[in-house]
C-alpha cells in the first residue's frame, strides 16, 4: 500500500483502494481490508454497504450514494484521490465480481478522463463472494468447474443472458446465479430455470443462500424441481449443481452437498 504521491504538476495525488467487505460479517473481512478502512481519509459507497463499516478515525469522511450510481461513485472517488485524498471504494462481496472494481476501471479508461486521474494509483483488494459464502455453508458445491452468471439485464441484453445460461448449463458447469430477481425483473428467474432444467434433472441440488454472513442469514438446500421462486429475491444467491453434484444426509447433521473433484469421461 502506498501513500499520496506527487502529480505531474506537483499536486499531491492520493490513492484509490477498491475493497470487498465480503458478505457482511466482520469475521469474513480480510485484515488487509480492515487496515485500509482504518487508513482511508474517505469512504465512498452505497449507503447500505457503508453502514456495514464501523466508524473510522476522526476526520474520516463518508460519501454515500444510491446503488445504481456506480459510474458517478467511481468518478467521485477518483476526483477525491486526484486532490490528494486516500479513498476506499466500498463493495460487498468481492469488488471484482459484478461490483465496483470494474466501474472504477471503466472510468479510468474513458477517452475524456480528467488529466488528474492519470497519476492516481488504483488497487483492488478482494473479499469473499456471495457464492463462496453460500457454498461454504452448504458443503462443497463448487468443488469442480463452475460458472457465475448475473441474471440482471440492466447492463447487457437478456438474449445474452439466455445464451450464456444455455452454454454453461449445457457444458455441465455448476451455476452460481447472482441478482436472480427484483421488483423490476420479476420473470427472468423463471425463464432462466426453464433453460437450466433443459440440461438438469429435477433432483439436482440447489443451494439457496439469502443474506449469507449477515444477521438475517438463511441457507437451504432443495431439489431443482422443488425450488420455490417466491422465496428468492435480490439478496439471494443460487448455486445450482451439475450432473455430478450430490447430497449427503447423515443422522443428526444438516444435509450437505458437494461436487466431486473428478469428472467421468463421456
Amino acid at each position: 500500500m502506498t501513500g499520496p504521491a506527487g502529480g505531474s504538476g506537483g499536486q499531491p495525488v492520493g490513492q484509490v483502494w477498491v475493497v470487498g467487505l465480503g458478505p457482511g460479517a466482520s469475521e469474513w473481512r480480510t485484515p488487509e481490508v480492515d487496515s485500509i478502512l482504518r487508513r482511508a481519509s474517505d469512504l465512498v459507497g452505497y449507503q447500505t454497504y457503508l453502514d456495514m463499516v464501523a466508524p473510522g478515525p476522526a476526520g474520516q469522511r463518508r460519501h454515500a450514494s444510491d446503488n445504481r450510481e456506480e459510474a458517478a461513485r467511481a468518478a467521485a472517488a477518483l476526483d477525491l484521490a486526484a486532490a490528494g485524498r486516500t479513498v476506499a471504494v466500498v463493495s460487498s462481496g468481492d469488488p471484482g465480481v459484478f461490483a465496483m472494481a470494474a466501474a472504477v476501471m471503466e472510468q479510468l479508461a474513458r477517452d475524456d478522463a480528467p488529466p488528474g486521474w492519470a497519476a492516481v494509483e488504483v488497487t483492488v483488494t478482494p473479499g469473499i463472494t456471495a457464492a463462496q459464502g453460500a457454498a461454504a455453508r452448504a458443503g462443497a458445491p463448487l468443488g469442480h468447474d463452475f460458472a457465475v452468471v448475473s441474471l440482471s439485464d440492466n447492463l447487457k441484453p437478456w438474449a445474452t443472458v439466455e445464451r450464456r445460461l444455455d452454454a454453461a448449463a449445457g457444458a455441465d458447469f455448476v451455476l452460481a446465479l447472482y441478482n436472480p430477481v427484483s421488483r423490476h425483473r420479476p420473470w427472468q428467474l423463471g425463464r432462466a430455470l426453464d433453460i437450466i432444467s433443459g440440461h438438469r434433472d429435477d433432483s439436482t441440488p440447489v443451494v439457496v443462500g439469502r443474506d449469507v454472513g449477515r444477521p438475517a442469514e438463511e441457507v437451504g438446500i432443495v431439489a431443482l424441481g422443488e425450488l420455490d421462486q417466491a422465496r428468492v429475491d435480490m439478496r439471494t444467491v443460487l448455486v445450482i449443481g451439475s450432473s455430478t453434484t450430490a447430497m449427503i444426509e447423515r443422522p443428526g447433521h444438516p444435509r450437505q452437498v458437494y461436487t466431486p473433484r473428478s469428472y467421468p469421461a463421456r
